[in-house]
């Protein structure tokens, strides 16, 4: 295992993340779960992410790592624990760190991080919030994940910031063009997760269809266009594996540890055959050659991409919705996430609609998806 230096810690170039452990990915045995986290220490890794929002997974780790906790670093998140919509006050930020320093087992967190945006609390409220816990030592630092650049600004801008999580990923590339730039601008650490493609990049998927509750089967990277541009990547990741004895999943995660300033990739495996391989991403790196043929095949992807996503967002709002729930819901989750990813609408524009939909979960009400289809071309009319 390599290991990068930021700001004092010294980081497995791969750490662990425990998001499958909120049953997103279907249901995990704990004990096999257990000895992939010990497994995982024992071959270097020393980095571990979880958050307060990931059902028992700070337990869960906190129990497994507590014969080596100060040897590691222990990553968590704030902000989205109760209900749909973040809370990033003082109040809640302070009670929720006694919560998870409970149930982590542990007098401090390494890195305690914002999980996702809260506009309704001021930047600065939520700086001093985090400043004040590391002057009591509950925490070490802290960092921003799943925000927005402009929001990315104002937390460097307000405090010291030591980490950026991002989406990052050889079919999920965004992030190299509008949160990198960042970590140079400000000398925060890029954390990637999702470094996998939340499996696609294995190799192992060619029909996009996974048990009930399984998260992938409402994400818009494994509907449309956008499974079939993946599918392309993992062939030419295969292809490139060849020459360096690796897999394709072992190419994806040398290739996101190649983007500047990442310090750490996090990848999600539940198993030890999983982690092992994960692993062998770490250590070797591609040839200028065959990043410049990454490159180009990346921005053929994207011009064809673009066209078919736009074509596949018309279609969805100018036509009748599935009758199954949960098409679609999947559907309109895909508008959401695409319009924002093309930058088609301001992300706080269209925040108030995402989370209306994702509280429609519950009730599986059809006839609300419909009002929101419709709420969803009003605010499109440019399309």
């Amino acid at each position: 295992m390599e290991y990068r230096t930021h700001k004092g810690f010294n980081l497995s170039e791969i750490g662990v993340g425990c998001y499958s452990l909120a049953g997103v990915y279907g249901k995990k045995d704990v004990k096999k779960f257990k000895k992939m986290l010990n497994c995982a220490y024992e071959l270097g890794v020393n980095f571990f992410d979880t958050a307060e929002g990931y059902g028992d997974a700070e337990t869960i780790l906190g129990e497994t790592v507590k014969p080596y906790r100060e040897q590691i670093y222990i990553a968590t998140k704030v902000g989205i624990k109760e209900g749909v919509k973040p809370n990033l006050s003082s109040s809640y930020i302070r009670k929720a760190c006694d919560k998870s320093l409970e149930r982590l087992q542990t007098d401090y967190i390494d890195l305690y991080q914002v999980h996702f945006d809260d506009p309704t609390t001021p930047v600065e409220e939520t700086v001093k919030a985090l400043e004040d816990l590391a002057a009591e030592g509950k925490i070490l630092k802290y960092g921003v994940g799943h925000l927005p650049a402009d929001r990315v600004k104002a937390y460097c801008r307000t405090g010291n910031v030591f980490s950026l999580l991002m989406e990052l990923s050889a079919v999920a590339r965004h992030s190299q063009k509008h949160l990198l730039p960042l970590c140079k601008e400000y000398g925060v650490g890029g954390i990637a997760f999702s470094t996998t493609g939340r499996g696609l990049l294995t190799g192992k998927y060619n029909d996009p269809s996974f048990e009930p509750g399984d998260l992938r089967n409402m994400d818009p990277l494994f509907q449309r266009e956008n499974f079939q541009s993946g599918l392309r990547i993992v062939d030419k990741f295969a292809e490139l594996g060849k020459d360096y004895e690796k897999t394709p999943v072992q190419v994806a995660i040398a290739w996101v540890l190649s983007q500047p300033g990442i310090i750490c990739a996090l990848v999600g495996p539940s198993t030890i055959p999983h982690l092992e391989e994960n692993l062998g991403g770490s250590g070797w790196s591609l040839s200028p050659e065959h990043h410049e043929e990454l490159e180009a095949l990346f921005k053929k992807e994207d011009e064809w991409l673009k066209k078919e996503q736009l074509s596949s967002v018309r279609y969805i709002l100018s036509h009748k919705l599935p009758q199954e729930f949960s098409n679609a819901f999947a559907d309109l989750v895909y508008v959401l996430e695409t319009a924002m990813l093309l930058e088609l609408v301001e992300e706080k524009e269209i925040l108030p609609v995402f989370y209306e939909l994702f509280g429609l979960q519950k009730t599986q009400d059809s006839t609300k998806l419909v009002t929101i289809q419709k709420k969803l071309n009003n605010i499109l009319t440019d399309l």
